[in-house]
């Protein structure tokens, strides 16, 4: 199902550079007492899970966007908004994003879905007891829709949600590169190749360095380096295999997503159609808000991100309906 989102832009955030610029440079960090959680992985290699502070309720599981972690300016809301429901969420960070690089040359992307399978074991060891909700960010998102059309009725999830997914990843490269969200490809590059030269430093890369660093958009740093590490043909066959939009209809756990026509990461022709979605999808799309923006509220100094409270109420609701395996 798709409706129209109820959210209504700040009148002093006009367009989608201002809605989606606002968050991750003005935004104050909301710091969570967060505890880390280190789960080995089968291939040698870790994740590092932050748990904040508990609640007696379900067990979110948050999962961040692109060269994300559980500081990006996302996360400490939503975080604070899970708790205040009585809701324990736990930040799974993608390999090489929690402050220490992984162990193996691979790193992450965003058709990765075997570490997401790892991290809700793990959540389900600690809780056998409780129900388990995800929610994804972007590049997060993505993964998360994916893993869930993958498992279809299996999905070990109670319920889901997904914000400013790039459904269709060489129409999100594209869009990247081109007008003004050419700024965003440049940020994200400059954070990708940092962590490449972090890992290089202690780990033996098998991919061309120098051409690497000097990747002069998203495409050709996933044809250089996603793609050889993770075992694709190049950024084509790595877009193709690993995008969301194709596997929607597959999803069977109740989930939300939330979007934005006017998303600089994603052009509009891209999201995908009322048709190609499950029965067990609400999404909601809004005419602005950005990426993972969706800033509101009438005062500059007191925004409200409308995107956070929507999640909660959704859980809530979902969650606490008796018809719903545990």
């Amino acid at each position: 199902m798709t409706t129209h989102s109820d959210f209504q832009p700040a009148w002093w955030l006009p367009g989608p550079h201002c809605q989606t610029l606002w968050p991750t440079l003005l935004r104050r960090r909301i710091c969570s007492s967060l505890s880390r959680q280190r789960l080995e992985l089968d291939d040698g290699d870790f994740l590092d899970l932050d748990w904040a502070p508990p609640g007696n309720g379900p067990v979110v599981l948050v999962v961040h966007g692109l060269e994300g972690s559980a500081r990006s300016h996302y996360i400490g809301g939503l975080l604070g908004e899970l708790h205040n429901a009585g809701m324990h969420a736990v930040v799974m960070h993608l390999r090489g994003c929690s402050g220490e690089p992984n162990r193996l040359a691979r790193s992450y992307h965003a058709g990765e879905t075997a570490d997401l399978a790892a991290a809700v074991t793990a959540i389900r060891t600690r809780y056998p007891d409780r129900r388990i909700a995800a929610v994804g960010f972007s590049l997060g998102g993505n993964a998360l829709l994916k893993w869930l059309a993958e498992l279809g009725a299996a999905a070990p999830l109670s319920a889901a949600a997904a914000v400013s997914v790039p459904f269709d990843l060489a129409a999100a490269a594209q869009k990247l590169n081109r007008g003004s969200s050419r700024l965003y490809q440049y940020y994200l590059l400059r954070a990708l190749r940092r962590s490449l030269r972090r890992k290089a430093a202690r780990t033996p890369m098998p991919i061309n360095m120098a051409r690497a660093l000097k990747a002069t958009t998203i495409w050709e740093f996933d044809d250089l380096v996603t793609a050889p590490l993770h075992g694709f043909a190049d950024a084509a066959d790595y877009y193709a295999r690993s995008s969301s939009t194709a596997c929607l209809s597959d999803i069977q756990v109740p989930t939300l997503i939330l979007h934005a026509c006017d998303d600089p990461f994603l052009p509009p022709h891209a999201i995908p159609a009322a048709k190609a979605l499950a029965p067990a999808i609400t999404m909601e799309i809004s005419q602005h808000g950005g990426h993972v923006g969706f800033v509101s509220g009438w005062r500059p100094w007191r925004p409200q991100y409308w995107h956070e409270r929507r999640i909660r109420d959704y859980l809530e609701t979902t969650l606490d309906d008796t018809s719903l395996p545990d």
